[in-house]
């Protein structure tokens, strides 16, 4: 039995401690800030353990480590350059669900001359949908496009903004401010967030996407050479990307993300009642010929093992769960920085958690 650590008891950490918890394969420690959060996580699991400490603490994050095989950050993003330090320091395999350009950087880093694992980014965006893309694109012998699309949303929405809470509200506020990576005509470039904006159609639901920051991974850079396009957007109902830009621009929220958190946090409820969205286009030749090729799948909340679990919980602490398992089994590289791009699809998609995503 592997012993592994949960950082951050929050909405998805409780989610990969319960997956893990209950593999039979793992002892799970939870760690949070809070008691009383990594109490609920750990309640009714077995072999699961749990401990207060603040993840900006190197002491307390020390304590947490030692003597463990590996780590899932699922903790504030800013915090997670300190908790993959501690990581190297102690020969902890790493991992983390963060789309946070900055911090993976730092991150890919650290990963040098580690002799334990680095996988940041093995969420759901980037995470999942970098590993799709990839397999999409794989047999293409010249990549025109490749669209990478994934959006948490409400299953029946009602207020203007057409949303509701279902994740890290820091994550959502970063994500809508910070620049966006992209492979455009051939060259990485920083296109800005909330752009691009589109429109399109799937199972008869109207959806917009348009620019946001970190769910395109290192997938860009890695295409480059064979890719012309590459770009990721954030599926939202239409209406919804006007009014963001209106509380950032017209409202000067861009300068005050901290207030913008606490606004959002105050007026918009969350839900339980999510679904994902999910699609992949891959424009390019292969075979000699000009094809497209679709990966579409809608992940909805729903009841595991008795209790209900959002979607997005069920998405990103699935994408982290089974890349930790296919380290275990030796399915991807066991030191240094690891790309969702060396991620075989298949055998996550056959993975116990990855299964989640075969709806």
């Amino acid at each position: 039995m592997k012993n592994v650590v949960v950082i951050g008891a929050g909405k998805i950490g409780r989610m990969a401690a319960h997956f893990l918890a209950r593999s039979g394969d793992y002892a799970v420690h939870v760690v949070d800030s809070h008691e009383g959060s990594w109490r609920d996580a750990i309640a009714g699991l077995p072999n699961a353990t749990g401990a207060t400490a603040d993840f900006q603490n190197a002491a307390h994050l020390d304590a947490a480590l030692k003597g463990k095989w590996a780590l899932i950050s699922c903790a504030p993003f800013f915090c997670n350059p300190q908790i993959a330090e501690r990581a190297k320091a102690h020969g902890v395999h790493y991992l983390d669900l963060t789309e946070d350009v900055a911090v993976t950087k730092k991150v890919m880093a650290l990963a040098e001359g580690a002799s334990t694992a680095f996988i940041p980014q093995c969420g759901l965006a980037p995470g999942y949908i970098t590993i799709a893309a990839n397999h999409l694109a794989k047999p293409m012998s010249a990549i025109h496009e490749l669209r990478c699309r994934v959006g948490a949303r409400p299953r029946n929405p009602t207020n203007q903004l057409k949303y509701n809470l279902t994740w890290s509200t820091n994550g959502l506020v970063n994500e809508y401010c910070n620049p966006c990576e992209a492979l455009v005509d051939g060259k990485m470039t920083l296109l800005p967030p909330l752009e691009n904006r589109e429109e399109f159609t799937l199972d008869g639901i109207q959806y917009e996407a348009f620019n946001t920051s970190g769910g395109l991974g290192s997938l860009g850079e890695s295409l480059a050479g064979r890719a012309r396009n590459v770009n990721y957007k954030t599926i939202r109902y239409p209406g919804h990307c006007q009014l963001i830009k209106f509380l950032l621009h017209d409202l000067g929220f861009i300068d005050h993300r901290e207030q913008l958190c606490e606004v959002f946090d105050r007026s918009i409820p969350a839900t339980q009642d999510d679904v994902i969205v999910i699609l992949c286009v891959a424009i390019g030749i292969e075979n000699g010929k000009l094809v497209e090729k679709i990966d579409a799948r809608r992940v909805p909340a729903k009841l595991i093992d008795g209790k209900h679990w959002t979607g997005i919980q069920i998405t990103t602490a699935a994408g982290g769960c089974a890349v930790l398992d296919m380290l275990k089994d030796g399915q991807v590289p066991q030191k240094g920085f690891v790309k969702m791009e060396d991620v075989s699809y298949d055998a996550f998609i056959k993975n116990r958690f990855g299964r989640e995503y075969a709806v």
